[in-house]
Order: C-alpha cells, then structure tokens, then sequence
C-alpha cells in the first residue's frame, strides 16, 4: 500500500478506537452494574439489545447519508451521541439512564463504522488490497473491544461505575480531532442507466443475500460471547476486572489475527477463511460451558478470538466487489441493519432461552446452528463475484 493509504489508516484507526471503546465500555459496566443491582438476566439482555437497536433503524439511513455527505460529517455526529450518552450515565446511573445511553452510544458506533468503512473501501484499487485495508481497519475495533472493558472494569474496581462512565464519555473526543486532516473522496454519481432505487433492492442479488445470512449467523456469536460471559463471570463469583479481561483477550486474540492478515492477504480466499472460522467457532462453543476456571475461559476467548476476528476483513472485501460502487453506503447500510437487528432480538432470546435451557445450552444451540451454515461459506467465491464497480 502507498504511504499515502497507510497514514490516512492509521488516523482511521485511531478515531474508530476511541469512540468505539466508548461504546464497548458501557455495553459491559451497564450490565454488570444491573446484575449488582438485582435484575435478572433477561432484564440484561434488553439493555444490551439496545445498544443494537438504534441502529437497525438508522443503519440505511445513515447509509445513504454517507453517500451524499462522505466520511467527516457522519463521524462528528456520531461524536456528539457517544459523548452525551456517557455523560448522562455519569451523572445519573439508573437502569433507565443507562438505557438511553445504550440507544445513544450504539447508534454513535454504529454511524461511525459506516461511514469508515465506506471510505476506506474507496481508497482500496483491488481485491488484494481490499482485504489488506479491511484488515487494517478491523484492528481497531479488536482494541478498542479490549479497551474499553478492560478499563471501564480497572475503573470499576478503584472508583465505581461513575469513574467509568465518565472516562468513556471523554475518550470520543479525540475521535473529533482525528477524522478532522482527512481528505474526503469525491462524490461517485449514479451510473447512466442505472436509477439508484430502493436498497431493498440489492437483496435482489443472491451472492449478497447469501453474504448477508453468513455475516449474521457470525454477529451471533459475538452476541453469544458478549452476553454469557458476564452471566457466567457474576454467577462463579469472579470480579469486574477479570471478566473484563477475559471479554479482552477475545479482542486481543482478534487483533493479533487481524494484523498477521495484510500480510498474507494475497494467499486467502475468502470463503475458506470465513468456512473455516464458523468450524472452529462451533467447536470452541461446545467446549466454552464445560471450563469452571477463569484461565481456562480466558484461553477459550483467546481461541474464539483468533477465529471470529479474521471474518470482518473477508466479509468487507467480499461485500465491495459483490455491490455497485455507488451503493455502498446503502449496502454497508443493510448489512448493518442485519446485524444489529440480530443483536436487538439475541440477547433477548439469550436471557430467555438460558432461563430454560441456561448458559451451556445456549452456547450449543448457537454452536450447532454456525456449524451447520459453514458448508454454505466453504462454497462462496468473491473471485468469479462481478466487478466491484459495476451495478
């Protein structure tokens, strides 16, 4: 990649990681600080579903505001949402507040991702590249989902829930300064011919119907993780900074994954990669309910971790050369709404199913269910895909 790419990147980087840790800290004091409070685990798993549901409202939408307005923009809107949501749990931490500041700071996040991945997709001048920048730019997620936990527990722990609701409200600040020297692209016109629609009408295609039902049932998985840990951490007695821990080393796992891939991007493929990872997820999800120690949890993470973090990369790359240029945003719009729509009714369905069922079964069904779906990635090819650019 030009140096040109790598600095613009590592600015990327950097702004994605501070407004997302915004976000992955609330979404794991805002529960533990329920449970302490007495509610069950169905009433956590609403609070976590908020964090999705903004944006499977606002995930076309901001889509299409995206294509019209760039990268900058959208960022500092996002900036605004994430810093108040914080904020407002800082100066006030009921269940109530922390529900409003689930809706503020997943609807920041998710902005956020839109509108970087579109115009990170835009710098890329093929599908080699495509997947060395998507797996630049999935580190920062990887971090910021150690960060944020890691010091919202440490902060827990020393000063309360307050201390860390307020440092998460600080940390998007420098987000605003980051995206601030980026040179935005231009504006792609629709193509002659071509009416841009309804978004409803890519799923018309069947190669991003099928990327869309994959990418899914792995947002899933990452729900599942998100969800049980904390349950099973709070139910063996084990304290904030080490349930923190063990959700970091599932991120540190993904980041390390995510920064061997640029490397060896010009020998992956794809589906293989994405097949493979949903293997190893079902079997690391049969064996997560049957560890009693932390340390082993810990090295399980760190497993999942390694396999969950080399998807992103692949299902990007693979999403920009499936869609027409123009319609990114909209398509990046749609796979959003898919998974955090996934993310709304999961955890719902987690807390109820592990009323019935509890935590181990949860893990098996989701495990069974990913497992089965690997032949359907195993067999997807973005190389015989259409032209990234063509409608």
């Amino acid at each position: 990649m030009a140096q040109r790419i790598r600095s613009t990147l590592t600015r990327l980087i950097g702004a994605q990681i501070c407004l997302h840790a915004a976000m992955t800290g609330l979404r794991m004091a805002a529960p533990l600080m329920a449970l302490r409070a007495g509610y069950s685990p169905a009433a956590v798993g609403l609070l976590l579903a908020l964090f999705a549901l903004s944006q499977v409202f606002l995930a076309l939408p901001a889509g299409r505001f995206t294509d019209r307005h760039g990268m900058r923009r959208p960022v500092q809107l996002a900036v605004v949402s994430a810093v108040l949501g914080n904020a407002l749990a800082a100066a006030w931490p009921t269940f109530a507040v922390l529900c409003g500041a689930a809706l503020l700071t997943g609807a920041a996040s998710g902005l956020t991702v839109i509108a970087l991945q579109r115009h990170v997709g835009r710098m890329a001048q093929d599908a080699s590249e495509l997947r060395q920048v998507f797996s630049w730019l999935a580190i920062g997620p990887s971090i910021s989902n150690f960060l944020g936990p890691f010091l919202s527990g440490l902060l827990i722990d020393a000063s309360g829930f307050r201390a860390a609701y307020a440092m998460l409200a600080v940390l998007p600040l420098f987000t605003w300064f980051a995206v601030a020297g980026v040179k935005e692209h231009a504006r792609v016109p629709t193509p002659e011919g071509h009416s841009r629609g309804s978004s409803w009408d890519l799923l018309h295609d069947q190669a991003f119907r099928r990327l869309l039902l994959i990418n899914w049932l792995l947002a899933s998985c990452w729900d599942v993780h998100t969800f049980v840990v904390p349950v099973i951490g709070h139910e063996r007695g084990l304290s904030a900074t080490v349930i923190g821990s063990i959700l970091g080393a599932f991120a540190i796992a993904a980041t390390v994954v995510r920064m061997v891939m640029p490397w060896v991007s010009d020998h992956l493929r794809e589906g293989r990669v994405i097949g493979g990872a949903m293997v190893a997820t079902a079997l690391l999800f049969g064996l997560y309910p049957l560890v009693q120690t932390a340390w082993l949890m810990g090295l399980l993470s760190v497993l999942l971790g390694f396999a969950l973090g080399s998807v992103q990369p692949m299902v990007m790359s693979t999403l920009h050369q499936i869609t027409p240029h123009h319609r990114h945003g909209e398509a990046l719009g749609l796979r959003s709404m898919a998974i955090n729509g996934s993310s709304v009714l999961m955890p719902l369905l987690f807390g109820s199913a592990g009323v019935v069922v509890g935590t181990a079964g949860v893990f098996w069904a989701v495990g069974a269910v990913v497992g089965a779906g690997s032949r359907m990635a195993l067999g997807m090819s973005s190389d015989h895909s259409r032209h990234r650019g063509s409608p």
